[in-house]
């Protein structure tokens, strides 16, 4: 019964690890891709500062499969009732950091391509700004990795 209970628990936190940073990247990717095509009315010829500012938030989608594969060696039969509970939580926290962290870099990222199609040139300060929410999403990636070690 423990056994199955844990089983349960690792892979539900891996389908939220997986499942949110997905949803997180198709979120921050579509806000910022509606920002540009707003933008692309007023300013077309900067199609690549708006390309490149949208791709941004799709990096969080990557850091849930990372942390998959981090995690995936502990997703066994035998898994005990604290590594699956373990799972879980580097799951919730991965999900949930990454869906976050999307959804407002997608917003700075629509600030800087609204500015860029009003004629500013802010593409480097709004690369510089949107780090700021991505580093919490990778530190989700070293948050699982120490869990990782500790089970």
């Amino acid at each position: 019964m423990e056994s199955t209970t844990a089983i349960i628990l690792g892979y539900l936190g891996v389908a939220l690890m997986v499942g949110l940073s997905g949803v997180a990247s198709c979120i921050g990717t579509s806000i910022a891709g509606m920002a540009s095509v707003g933008a692309m009315k007023k300013n077309g010829g900067a199609f690549g500062s708006y390309m490149i500012l949208s791709a941004i938030p799709g990096s969080q989608g990557l850091y849930g499969f990372v942390g998959y594969f981090i995690i995936k060696g502990f997703l066994t039969d035998s898994m005990t009732l604290l590594q699956g509970a373990a799972i879980f939580g580097a799951g919730l926290l991965t999900g949930l950091v990454c869906l976050a962290s999307s959804y407002y870099q997608s917003k700075v990222c629509a600030n800087g391509i609204a500015a860029i199609g009003n004629g500013y040139d802010v593409m480097g300060k709004t690369l510089i700004l949107a780090a700021f929410p991505e580093l919490y999403a990778i530190l989700t990636v070293a948050a699982v990795f120490l869990i990782a070690g500790a089970i």
